[in-house]
């Protein structure tokens, strides 16, 4: 099979939910599954994935109420995310991957380490909130904690997702700007706010879990990451057997910030 040099996107129903991804084809060792960033979809891994693919069969996907895959409101939470990301692996065929999960895929790949470590070779995870009590950044700290969430059904959702999409240096492609926006139009960012809405309950689970994982986990964080600072890393690493914390001169959106530097991380992560 021949490997692609950006994502090429399809979709397919897995655990009973239409899902969008992308796989690169090629050799499947390794693979690396990995999942979408918050406002953004798996085209947030246009500048990485040529990098990976060189190396790696890549799998990405647009986790269930992100991107562009379907919602379900049960899923929306960490822990459940957790669940769905293991039945991915068996139904998808990964073999046993290693988990690439930046911002709100962070506490749902470590959740699915803990529950089913037989699935998962490695984590890399980072720039998602993690800390207890918590530990995040205007304006993710008040769409965690505020208690009134009709509030912002309010608000344009173009508009929040092109402030988050401005403050990435160096921009996006057009093209790819108007894919995050089209995913979040409507109700849909509301919605996947629950996601994160559930941090306060299930961040403290988490972390009485953290200890159990003892496969090889990667925490990438932005040194200057004003959301989700870099104390979320520590908190991880801490507590983490067998975890390391890799701090790139960089904001939030890493990954498209800090291509080349971040796709080298991943790589040597998941070298044998």
């Amino acid at each position: 099979m021949q490997t692609s040099t950006s994502p090429q996107t399809q979709f397919r129903t897995v655990a009973g939910v239409r899902i969008r991804y992308a796989d690169s084809g090629g050799s499947p060792e390794p693979t690396i599954l990995l999942t979408s960033p918050w406002p953004e979809s798996v085209y947030a891994f246009t500048p990485i994935w040529p990098l990976l693919a060189e190396h790696a069969r890549l799998f990405a996907i647009d986790l269930p109420g992100f991107g562009a895959s379907e919602r379900r409101d049960e899923l929306l939470s960490p822990r459940a995310m957790g669940e769905f990301l293991a039945e991915l692996i068996a139904e998808a065929d990964l073999g046993r991957p290693h988990v690439v999960a930046p911002d709100v895929g962070t506490s749902a790949a470590l959740f699915a380490a803990a529950g089913h470590p037989e699935r998962i070779a490695s984590v890399i995870v980072g720039t998602g909130g993690a800390a207890v009590p918590i530990q995040l950044g205007e304006p993710l700290r008040s769409w965690v904690l505020d208690p009134d969430l009709d509030k912002y059904r309010k608000m344009d959702p173009r508009a929040i997702v092109n402030v988050a999409i401005d403050t990435i240096a160096g921009g996006v492609p057009d093209d790819v700007r108007a894919d995050y926006l089209a995913c979040y139009d409507g109700d849909r960012f509301v919605e996947s706010m629950r996601y994160v809405r559930a941090y306060p309950e299930e961040l403290p689970e988490l972390a009485e879990l953290l200890p159990q994982i003892t496969m090889p986990v990667t925490i990438i964080n932005g040194r200057h990451d004003r959301v989700v600072p870099p104390a979320n890393a520590e908190f991880l690493d801490e507590r983490l057997p067998n975890s390391r914390v890799v701090l790139i001169d960089g904001g939030h959106f890493i990954w498209e910030e800090a291509p080349a530097q971040y796709a080298a991380i991943v790589l040597d992560s998941v070298a044998p």
